[in-house]
């Protein structure tokens, strides 16, 4: 359900809001991958900075696709993992 979320999100360009623990998220997402440990990541730009993260699947809560903002990558956006 969240990887949905997530495709649709990057492939329209719309930002997220998400709880990724206790702390609001606004975040512009770029691909979705797996890390070293085999737990499913989100990677995208924090909004209003040139901050790059990964967020861990597992600690997101409450998703929401911003639809009145889309944005422009900054970095390519040629593949998604899954």
């Amino acid at each position: 359900m969240k990887t949905d979320i997530f495709i649709m999100a990057i492939r329209s360009r719309r930002n997220l809001q998400f709880l990724y623990g206790l702390k609001e998220v606004n975040l512009e997402p770029y691909y979705i991958a797996k890390n070293k440990s085999g737990k499913k990541v989100i990677y995208g730009r924090i909004r209003n900075s040139n901050e790059i993260r990964k967020f861990e699947y597992d600690k997101i809560a409450n998703i929401k696709i911003l639809e009145s903002f889309r944005f422009s990558p900054r970095i390519p956006l040629s593949s998604f993992a899954s």
